[in-house]
């Protein structure tokens, strides 16, 4: 059985077997729930001003780790 190939961030095949494939299934959905949360919230805290709902977005994904890195230690 051959397992299937995911991107990284450099768009390079990473090939995670049925394991890594099952824990990244599992944590995605949490993380994606608590990164929405948060990056409302900032929309709170700046204000409720519209036009940087990015820069929200991608502040609070600096704030939740990914598991890949969690599992790494970093």
């Amino acid at each position: 059985m051959t397992s299937k190939a995911t991107t990284n961030e450099s768009s390079e095949p990473v090939d995670q077997g049925a394991e890594g494939q099952e824990q990244d299934r599992s944590w995605r959905p949490a993380r994606e729930q608590n990164i929405r949360h948060r990056a409302y919230e900032i929309y709170l805290e700046r204000g409720g001003e519209p036009g940087h709902d990015l820069e929200d977005w991608l502040q609070a994904e600096r704030e939740f780790p990914t598991a890949q890195s969690h599992a790494a230690g970093e």
